[in-house]
């Protein structure tokens, strides 16, 4: 790509540049109109829709959607039982949801390290924390910024030690990985996990508002997710036990009968985030085109400037769903703190975030586990930015934060 050279920087009185933002165009607000003049807005058909078209899209036998990737990724943890006495294995590097929602499950967390130069864990990263944990039921595996690891390496290794695997894929909708046989699996497809986890919040690829889902290839976890999704009852007169109020004495169940099959929470989705899900979904590949080249841009842009200022390591075998540009700054070498390169950026109308602080080293777990030596994630953690990034963002914008930054750092 033949980018154009960056003109001297200027203050100007430009639009605001978030680090994340959606892409909402007329057809996903006629969508959303739809519904809310229908007479359902929740429980309705857009529900079933829109989890069979992201089935389709990631390969998935069942998908099932409820209010958000935190809900998800509990309603996997419910499914497999990870409950009190067993431990989940989790990357320090990630959101504090990919912890808490097993562990609010009752399950304990044994942290991992990360490679120091993507975020994600490694093969050997996981082979310690099991050395560690002793006896360990299930990993998350973390696809960070849209991008997957050593998953084939992850899954043999989890396989060979019966932990069952869950990837938390709230970054990676529409990404993909080869195989050491040279097939391209999709994520969310499971092909090597139990359960794949998406998120729909407005800085994800695509939006809800609030929104995720699970994806599943076994029956049993399907029906399970569903029942954990909505307060832990059932309809389905097959798992019904209480035979004399259930079923008239013809033998067919009664219209409004459900039964609990255990205590749970309302974790539905609405017709209104799934009619708007669903309209974006059929632009996941336009989104990813503009995520992908945009990606491309701000590389080259910033080539100048390495290793003091890089974007994260990129991972041979992933064609990456970018959801955050990420790069790493070495600081000290600039003299200055992230929080004054971010204070300078903030002032020029830019917006920037840091993924994230090490979950190993968070007040509630480090209090709860002790202090476990990290070395990876502490260093990615110390170099890491978040630059603006989105469907929506120009080659100019780019060039505007990449200008900006250059004139913080003094480059």
């Amino acid at each position: 790509m033949s980018l154009p050279a960056l003109k001297p920087h200027t203050p100007s009185a430009r639009p605001f540049l978030p680090y994340g933002r959606q892409v909402i165009e007329q057809d996903d607000i006629e969508a959303v109109c739809e519904v809310l003049q229908s007479d359902l807005l929740t429980t309705g058909p857009m529900i079933g829709r829109f989890e069979a078209a992201l089935a389709e899209t990631v390969n998935a036998r069942h998908a099932v959607v409820c209010a958000n990737g935190t809900a998800a990724l509990y309603m996997a943890a419910h499914a497999l039982g990870l409950g009190p006495g067993t431990k989940v294995i989790v990357p320090s590097i990630t959101f504090l949801a990919t912890a808490s929602a097993p562990h609010l499950n009752g399950a304990e967390i044994v942290f991992a390290d990360v490679d120091p130069s993507s975020g994600l864990m490694r093969p050997s990263d996981l082979a310690a924390a099991i050395a560690r944990a002793g006896r360990a039921q299930a990993v998350f595996n973390v696809h960070l910024n849209g991008q997957c690891g050593a998953v084939e390496e992850i899954a043999d290794l989890a396989r060979t030690n019966g932990l069952r695997i869950v990837d938390d894929a709230c970054h990676a909708l529409g990404a993909s990985f080869v195989t050491a046989g040279g097939v391209r699996k999709l994520v969310g497809e499971n092909a090597l996990s139990d359960m794949s986890i998406f998120s729909f919040h407005p800085v994800k690829a695509i939006a809800m508002g609030e929104g995720g889902a699970v994806t599943a290839n076994d029956a049993e976890i399907a029906a399970a997710l569903l029942r954990t999704r909505n307060h832990g009852m059932t309809r389905d007169p097959g798992e019904f036990s209480n035979l004399g109020d259930a079923f008239e004495t013809e033998g067919c169940a009664n219209p409004w009968y459900y039964e609990l099959v255990e205590p749970g929470f309302n974790w539905r989705a609405n017709d209104i985030q799934c009619a708007l899900g669903l309209s974006q979904l059929a632009k996941l590949d336009r989104f990813l085109d503009c995520r992908r080249r945009l990606a491309a841009a701000y590389d080259e842009l910033l080539a100048p400037y390495r290793p003091r200022l890089t974007p994260v390591a990129r991972q041979r075998t992933c064609l990456p769903a970018w959801h955050l540009y990420a790069v790493q700054i070495d600081f000290a070498s600039f003299g200055l703190t992230r929080a004054a390169v971010m204070r300078g950026l903030a002032a020029e109308g830019i917006g920037s975030q840091v993924h994230y602080f090490p979950l190993h080293r968070q007040r509630y777990y480090a209090e709860r586990y002790g202090a476990v030596s990290l070395p990876g994630a502490d260093r990615y953690y110390a170099r890491a930015l978040s630059l603006p990034y989105f469907a929506s963002m120009t080659l100019n914008d780019a060039e505007r934060v990449v200008g900006a930054l250059r004139n913080i750092l003094g480059l």
